[in-house]
């Protein structure tokens, strides 16, 4: 049986990364309320609908793209019922082939390990140069739901505090294809 705790609305005692207690601490300096869940390590579809089950909303996908030269990176955020396509990805954006980024830079420059990518990678200053792009459908609606940056919680908050508060604060713009 797949564990997911009761909804929590504090942090965890104990951090598992850099990242997670940075999430935390930049939620409460911006007052940003949320919900989270304790799990296993959530890697599968299956897994996933557990969790969805729990917090109410379904957990947004995310990708750690690069180009060819692995030169320029992309943190896509899509629905978790969307197949990616690249030929379609690069059109909107007007880019050159993109592929999947080898798990040692996503480590590098997000701060997670394959399994716990998140948008909220976006507070480290080692994801400055990440480009961010949301599909249109997550940025309209009314949840997020996400890793905290690793593959055994997940939280769940408004969308407008994220696209309104938590990017902002780390500086990136977005793009909505």
């Amino acid at each position: 049986m797949f564990k997911v705790s009761d909804i929590l609305t504090a942090p965890p005692a104990t951090f598992s990364s850099p990242l997670q207690r940075k999430v935390y601490e930049t939620f409460s300096a911006l007052g940003i309320k949320y919900g989270r869940v304790d799990t296993d390590p959530g890697l599968t579809m299956e897994d996933c609908q557990h969790i969805d089950a729990r917090i109410g909303v379904r957990i947004v996908k995310t990708v750690f793209l690069c180009n060819r030269q692995q030169t320029e990176f992309y943190l896509y955020v899509t629905t978790d019922d969307k197949p990616f396509v690249t030929r379609d990805f690069c059109g909107a954006l007007g880019i050159p082939r993109v592929s999947f980024a080898p798990a040692e830079k996503l480590q590098e420059l997000t701060g997670v390990r394959v399994g716990a990518t998140t948008i909220l990678s976006s507070i480290l200053s080692s994801c400055a140069g990440v480009h961010l792009v949301m599909d249109r459908r997550v940025a309209e609606s009314e949840w997020f739901a996400c890793t905290d940056g690793t593959a055994t919680c997940f939280v769940k908050l408004r969308t407008e505090d994220l696209l309104n508060k938590y990017l902002p604060a780390s500086g990136h713009r977005i793009v909505f294809i």
